[in-house]
């Protein structure tokens, strides 16, 4: 496949913290490619100063719904309507960076014929959690027998646009809109990359923006924490 632009969407919930950082890492990750990228923030909600911390050449859409599938079906909407076979759809979380290589590996994974792309996430500092839960957390994360990862996460997602628009597009889920998508890709017989080498680094706060999701799934594995609630 020969892409000729990138989309790629980002959801915020009250994010003005971290989003600067995420955004001077899509910016670092975009000039490593030689096709134009556009990236879309989704402000889902927010009442902090979020819109403040987006910078100029990046589309900004205000959102109400406190929906994380939602705000990414939003933000492919207004950004890559009518994008076809020649542009590339990729997300990620607010509370994550890209890697400098995230989208040029994505593309080279397309040139290769997948029309999903399926990277891993690593944590940038484990702060509160302990240290026997960030042993867990990798135990369990890590495959065997040289296995594809099996991951899907919507901090680490890319697609062929026609697939994606082939699929339904995200759902309007509150968690699980990743793997909802990959699923229903997959069933029209998408071919998907596993990639190891497409990388994002994400938070490993406790209280989360959609609830069970990353945060959620962190939290259990210690039952002091198992039971705090994500934020509304």
């Amino acid at each position: 496949m020969i892409v000729s632009e990138v989309v790629v969407v980002v959801p915020a919930r009250n994010e003005e913290r971290l989003l600067p950082r995420c955004l001077h890492a899509l910016r670092r990750s975009a000039a490593a490619v030689s096709v134009p990228v556009r990236i879309q923030v989704v402000l889902d909600g927010c009442t902090d100063g979020s819109a403040r911390s987006v910078g100029p050449g990046i589309g900004v859409l205000t959102l109400d719904e406190r929906n994380v599938g939602a705000a990414r079906r939003a933000g492919f909407a207004a950004a890559g309507a009518g994008c076809g076979r020649k542009t590339w759809f990729a997300t990620t979380d607010a509370d994550s960076e890209v890697d400098p290589w995230w989208l040029r590996r994505q593309l080279r994974h397309a040139r290769l014929g997948a029309e999903v792309v399926a990277g891993v996430v690593r944590v940038d500092d484990w702060g509160t959690h302990s240290s026997a839960t960030r042993l867990l957390y990798e135990q369990r994360y890590r495959r065997g027998n040289g296995e594809a990862h099996g991951h899907v996460h919507g901090a680490n997602l890319g697609f062929r646009a026609d697939t994606y628009w082939r699929a339904g597009g995200f759902a309007a889920l509150t968690t699980g809109e990743d793997v909802d998508l990959v699923e229903r890709a997959l069933a029209l017989g998408a071919r998907i990359a596993w990639a190891d080498d497409v990388i994002v680094t994400t938070s490993a706060r406790r209280i989360g923006r959609a609830p069970e999701g990353f945060a959620a799934h962190v939290r259990s594995l210690n039952p002091r924490y198992a039971s705090e609630a994500d934020s509304a």
